[in-house]
């Protein structure tokens, strides 16, 4: 049974993917990295899901939910960087803020939902997730105050969800109304 594992995107991660005009758009690749600056996706394999997270004022938001592909660099990634000075990864450059610049970055490819920053986690449900490490043991979510996220800590990072709050985020992604549409781009008037 695949897996499925919860992943932070920061503000500047959100607000590079709407002012990159991604929102509505399914991304198609993320990045894991060997440093701390990116989340390490090793533990992923083909055919396990990650939730893409992010907090805004003490509420969380599912952004997007992504389907592992496959974790190896193929050829819609293009060549590796001659120089420093290159894109690491240029194949992907309309998913770039997802972290193609970080130390270490490797290509994850995905089949995920649009992105959306309207789907939040009731705090109910916020309240009782729980996350499993290697070793078979479990931890809630810190800091969650009458249903709010006081403190994002402990969603930093990539941590595997238990197959019971896994069924519930996918429930509330199944359940959503659709995303909603990719904006058109504004032109001016003449």
């Amino acid at each position: 049974m695949p897996d499925a594992f919860t992943v932070l995107w920061t503000h500047d991660t959100c607000r590079a993917l709407r002012n990159g005009g991604r929102v509505g758009e399914r991304p198609t690749v993320a990045f894991s990295g060997s440093h701390t600056s990116l989340p390490a996706w090793t533990a992923a394999r083909p055919g396990d899901e990650v939730y893409a997270l992010h907090v805004n004022r003490c509420e969380v938001f599912v952004v997007s939910r992504m389907r592992v592909l496959d974790l190896e660099r193929g050829a819609c990634c293009r060549a590796a960087p001659d120089s420093w000075q290159d894109p690491e990864i240029p194949g992907h450059n309309d998913w770039a803020m997802l972290g193609a610049g970080g130390c270490g970055a490797e290509p994850v490819h995905v089949d995920g939902t649009p992105v959306r920053f309207d789907l939040p986690v009731p705090g109910d449900l916020l309240a009782g997730l729980t996350w499993r490490n290697q070793r078979g043991r479990t931890r809630g979510l810190k800091y969650v105050v009458d249903g709010r996220l006081e403190r994002a800590v402990s969603l930093q990072g990539f941590y595997r969800l238990t197959p019971e709050s896994a069924a519930e985020l996918a429930q509330l992604v199944d359940g959503a109304a659709p995303a909603p549409a990719r904006p058109e781009p504004v032109t001016a008037l003449r």
